[in-house]
């Protein structure tokens, strides 16, 4: 069997990734992802913690956190904006955190899709997962999928998803405050 260049780098840094961040795997789609898996600083995009900062790259597909307490660091494949136009980049925080969200699509959605329904209730049909972190900006979300082929490619109307695990994992370190960057 042979084994290309791209091959043997992904495969390295997807082992890199999980020495990183032990507690997640990483699946085979997002391997492809190599600069996904790369650990960024935080101070490269905020003067101070606080109660912890999240930062979502689009490019590289990938959801870093930091706590609070300087220690806790996780990192958590994403998917991201399907287009340019659709992709908020800045600063924000969470404002709020929903466990088993509804969804209700916003106007421009309804307005491509009029078929789409008014709400859709949490479960399994709903594409906010399990768990959902608010955003500042109007409509903005980091939340969870139950559409696992979504994670590591676009695939969203401006929201960044992550695996239910993950959400559900973020959920819980994330406070209400945590500053978040798009990037």
């Amino acid at each position: 069997m042979t084994r290309s260049r791209r091959g043997f780098l992904v495969a390295g840094a997807a082992g890199l990734a999980t020495l990183a961040a032990p507690a997640f795997a990483v699946p085979g789609a997002v391997q492809r992802n190599v600069s996904a898996l790369q650990k960024i600083d935080w101070r490269d995009h905020f003067d101070a913690l606080g109660v912890g900062v999240i930062v979502a790259d689009t490019k590289a597909r990938a959801v870093h956190y930091w706590g609070g307490d300087g220690e806790t660091y996780r990192l958590y494949p994403s998917s991201v904006p399907v287009s340019p136009e659709l992709t908020k980049l800045g600063y924000t925080e969470v404002v709020r955190k929903v466990e088993g969200p509804t969804w209700t699509p916003t106007p421009s959605m309804r307005e491509r899709d009029p078929s789409l329904p008014k709400v859709v209730p949490a479960g399994p049909g709903n594409p906010l997962g399990t768990h959902a972190l608010y955003l500042s900006w109007q409509y903005y979300r980091i939340h969870g999928t139950h559409d696992t082929r979504k994670i590591g490619r676009p695939s969203s109307d401006g929201c960044i998803g992550l695996y239910n695990e993950h959400i559900a994992k973020l959920y819980t370190l994330a406070e209400v405050g945590t500053k978040v960057r798009l990037i």
